[in-house]
C-alpha cells in the first residue's frame, strides 16, 4: 500500500518558468524606476513631521459642546438625505434592473437600461455631487440628488444581474398559466429576487449614509458640511466631535444593516 501523501498544488497562471521570471523581474525593474525617478522631498517630510504631529494634538480634546447645534442639524439633513436618496434611487432602479436583465427583457430595452447602468456608474459621487452644487446650488437637495444616481447604477446592475439567476422553471410556471408580463414579473420574479432585493437596500443605505459625509464637505450638505466648516473655522475640536459621531453611527448603520441581512437570509 502506497503511504506516500500526495500534496495539491494550484496550477501557476503561467506555465512557462523562464517566462514567469521574466514578468516578474520586468515588474520589479518597472517599479523601482518609478521610485527612484519620483520626486520626494526627504527634507521637507522631516519638516512637515512636527507640524502634523500639532495637528493632531489640535483634535483634543474633542468639543461636542459648542457647535452642538450644527453637528445636530448636520446629522439629521445627512439621514434626510440617506433615506430620501435611498428610497428615489431604488424606485428608478426596479425598472431599469427588470429592463438590463436579458432573460425578460427585449434587446433594444435591455441595451437601453445598461446604457442607463453604465452611465450613472461613470462617475464617482464627489465628481457627480460637484457638478450638481453646481448645477443647483449648495444644499442637502444636490446631495440628494448625487446619490440617487449613484444608488442606480449600483441597485440596478446587482438586481438585474439576481434577475438573470432566477429558477427559469418556477418563472416558467407562472407563464405558462397566461398571466401577463406584470403578472409574470410579480408572481415569478419578484418572490425569487426578494430577499437579494432587501439585503440591497440596507446595504446601500449604509453606503449612502457615508457618501454624504464625503459628498457634503464639497457643498452637498450634511454632516460633511459642518465638518468642512469646522475645518474653515479651524475648530479642530469640533471637527473631532464631528468625526465621532460620523464613525459612531456608521458603525451603528453597519452592524444593524448587517444583522438585518442575516435574518433575511
Amino acid at each position: 500500500m502506497n503511504d506516500k501523501k500526495v500534496i495539491w498544488k494550484r496550477k501557476p497562471l503561467i506555465k512557462n518558468r523562464l517566462l514567469r521570471i521574466g514578468l516578474i523581474l520586468l515588474i520589479s525593474t518597472y517599479l523601482l524606476s518609478v521610485f527612484l525617478t519620483t520626486e520626494i522631498d526627504w527634507q521637507r517630510i522631516l519638516e512637515g513631521i512636527p507640524r502634523g504631529k500639532n495637528f493632531i494634538f489640535a483634535f483634543f480634546p474633542p468639543d461636542f459642546i459648542t457647535r452642538s447645534d450644527e453637528i445636530l442639524a448636520g446629522i439629521f439633513e445627512s439621514l434626510w438625505m440617506t433615506i430620501v436618496a435611498t428610497i428615489v434611487g431604488i424606485l428608478i432602479s426596479i425598472p431599469v434592473s427588470l429592463g438590463a436583465a436579458k432573460n425578460i427583457a427585449p434587446k433594444f430595452v435591455y441595451f437601453l437600461s445598461r446604457g442607463v447602468i453604465t452611465l450613472s456608474r461613470s462617475f464617482q459621487e464627489v465628481i457627480l455631487a460637484i457638478f450638481f452644487v453646481k448645477l443647483m446650488g449648495f444644499g442637502p437637495f444636490a446631495g440628494m440628488v448625487t446619490l440617487s444616481l449613484s444608488t442606480i447604477g449600483f441597485f440596478a446592475k446587482l438586481l438585474s444581474e439576481d434577475i438573470e439567476d432566477i429558477n427559469k422553471s418556477q418563472a416558467e410556471a407562472i407563464k405558462s398559466t397566461g398571466s401577463s408580463w406584470f403578472q409574470w414579473v410579480n408572481y415569478g420574479v419578484q418572490p425569487q429576487v426578494m430577499p437579494r432585493f432587501i439585503g440591497l437596500s440596507l446595504y446601500r443605505l449604509d453606503i449612502n449614509f457615508r457618501e454624504s459625509a464625503v459628498i457634503g464637505i464639497v457643498g452637498g450638505g450634511g454632516i460633511g458640511s459642518t465638518l468642512n466648516t469646522a475645518f474653515d473655522r479651524y475648530e479642530f475640536e469640533t471637527a473631532a466631535a464631528v468625526l465621532i459621531v460620523i464613525i459612531s453611527i456608521v458603525m451603528i448603520v453597519e452592524y444593524t444593516s448587517s444583522h438585518l441581512r442575516k435574518l433575511i437570509k
